[in-house]
């Protein structure tokens, strides 16, 4: 299941210790649109191994801020609490499952 990530709960996923995949997107984002289905069903498969988050970037100001985000969507990949990696823009299926199983 894809969690709504906040400002206010981020901090207590990523101190779950698991990776951690936040997609930043928002509702008027075509690209963001596309990839939702991928994200979603990214989230069934790896649902036990790693947390998947979407957060909004019209509500999320100071983790936008906080992670540079200045396109959407903008997908970070988190081990260890350190972001290790990112996809800017869409992206395929196999693109984000490459990016995931390196975070294993």
């Amino acid at each position: 299941m894809v969690q709504h990530i906040t400002e206010s709960n981020f901090e207590s996923f990523l101190a779950q210790g698991k990776p951690l995949v936040l997609d930043f997107w928002a509702e008027w984002c075509g690209p963001c649109r596309m990839i939702t289905p991928v994200i979603e069903e990214l989230s069934q498969v790896y649902g036990d191994k790693v947390i998947i988050g979407k957060v909004s970037v019209d509500e999320n100001d100071e983790l936008t801020n906080r992670f540079g985000i200045r396109n959407v969507p903008t997908v970070l990949f988190f081990r260890e609490g350190e972001v290790v990696d990112k996809i800017v823009g869409a992206a395929t299926k196999d693109k984000f499952v490459q990016k995931i199983d390196t975070l294993l």
